[in-house]
């Protein structure tokens, strides 16, 4: 028997987005755990971190900001929306992005898993059209 692992979605899952009642999409503390997580996962500490984010920013980012974003008892220190891109590429992480498309109700393809996916859906046109090319060459009397 195959037991079921609640960390791993299911391929096939539909993704759905969150839930729209009062309150239920405060994300402070989610967002504060993904991205100390994404700095505990990083080839580079949080020093560095700041250092490449300024660097892609052009603006000044300390690791101190770093920490005040991820503190869960800094409730007045919110990660800014517009350091998302720059703090991924400097974390080395698809982590935000992919919580962002799963609250929305999808799912973020990267790399090769989007050319797949890409590539399927090109199939599923082609054989598409094969079977209607083959139903009106029947219809027209011609030999499929």
């Amino acid at each position: 028997m195959r037991r079921h692992d609640p960390l791993t979605g299911d391929l096939f899952e539909v993704p759905a987005p969150a839930a729209t009642l009062p309150g239920a999409q405060d994300y402070s503390l989610a967002v504060r755990r993904l991205l100390s997580d994404a700095i505990k996962a990083s080839p580079l500490n949080a020093s560095q971190i700041a250092a490449r984010m300024s660097e892609l920013t052009g603006t000044t980012i300390t690791e101190h900001q770093l920490h005040a974003w991820t503190a869960p008892s800094r409730e007045g220190w919110r990660f800014p929306f517009e350091y998302q891109p720059a703090f991924e590429t400097a974390a080395e992480t698809h982590a935000l992005t992919a919580w962002l498309a799963d609250v929305r109700g999808g799912r973020l393809l990267v790399g090769r898993e989007a050319l797949n996916a890409e590539l399927g859906r090109l199939e599923r046109v082609r054989d598409d059209a094969g079977k209607k090319i083959k139903q009106l060459k029947t219809v027209m009397g011609e030999d499929a």
